[in-house]
């Protein structure tokens, strides 16, 4: 399994900006896909945005045009950059790695977008 620790999260204003990183504890060359989930307060872990191994992302229709996803493997690190955030982005956001349909999660970081 891989450690994944993420940082980046705040309290920002509604349409700024934050990027997050997902920090692993070993390569992610190989790892299948590496993806972003958020849960917000009484609400179910939903999926944001993935990328494979190959560089193919993709993302949720809440946040398509808003959220990018990129990999560094060089750096052992995947990143959300989030703009024109919503009150409704506020949640917990969460790196997830699916290495060959093993998965490890971090503990997530809290995104609050509030005026």
């Amino acid at each position: 399994q891989v450690q994944l620790v993420e940082s980046g999260g705040g309290l920002v204003q509604p349409g700024g900006s934050l990027r997050l990183s997902c920090a692993a504890s070993r390569s992610i060359f190989s790892i299948n896909v590496m993806g972003w989930y958020r849960q917000a307060p009484g609400k179910e872990r939903e999926w944001v945005a993935s990328i494979t191994n190959s560089g193919s992302t993709n993302a949720a229709d809440s946040v398509k045009g808003r959220f990018t996803i990129s990999r560094d493997n060089a750096k052992n690190t995947v990143y959300l950059q989030m703009i024109s955030l919503k009150p409704e982005d506020t949640a917990v956001y969460y790196c997830n790695a699916n290495d060959h349909g093993m998965f490890s999660w971090g503990k997530g970081t809290l995104v609050t977008v509030s005026s």
